[in-house]
């Protein structure tokens, strides 16, 4: 059987493309298009943006964004949350906040969906870990865990309700417990 090769995209054709709803991303010269968000992966991610703005926003620590395209080390990912901290928030001309986000956040977190690959996910987690981001957060609904990769030690297992999970250290000040990041 002969197969006939697939002509693969380059990153700057693929931010050519318009966009698709859910986001899409380009990961090794293929595009993945992400799962459709549910109820239950939509309300983590809701209250964790809304829980860790609370903390880092008011003093211009850091930021949480929902279903940001970033872009960097060859690769464009969507992480479900994407945090930076302050000044390494791309700036417009006017100081607003820019559209193209060229970098790796500080602080990655994905939230497993029904039918996603944990083994994608871990992935870009790790590939965002090489390139620059500080730590992140793999979450399994369905599972009640939380696994959390560190830049510069072997990632952890928490789920015990009340474990509090670690934070990157721009963000001390968040307390958070397996079981709160659920409820």
């Amino acid at each position: 059987m002969v197969q006939t090769p697939t002509k693969t995209l380059t990153l700057e054709e693929f931010l050519q493309l318009p966009e698709t709803k859910p986001a899409s991303e380009y990961i090794n010269g293929h595009i993945i298009q992400k799962s459709m968000p549910q109820g239950e992966h939509s309300t983590i991610q809701g209250e964790l943006i809304i829980t860790i703005n609370g903390v880092t926003k008011p003093q211009k620590i850091a930021r949480a964004f929902p279903e940001l395209r970033c872009i960097f080390a060859g690769r464009a990912i969507v992480p479900d949350v994407a945090v930076f901290v302050w000044d390494r928030i791309p700036r417009n001309e006017n100081g607003g906040i820019a559209n193209i986000f060229a970098l790796a956040p500080d602080w990655i977190i994905e939230i497993l969906s029904p039918g996603q690959s944990q083994t994608k996910v871990i992935a870009k987690i790790l590939h965002s870990l090489k390139n620059g981001t500080q730590m992140g957060w793999l979450i399994d609904p369905t599972e009640r865990v939380v696994f959390v990769y560190f830049s510069n030690q072997p990632p952890e297992l928490f789920d015990q309700v009340e474990h509090l999970l670690p934070v990157p250290s721009f963000a001390s000040d968040l307390q958070l417990t397996v079981g709160n990041s659920f409820d």
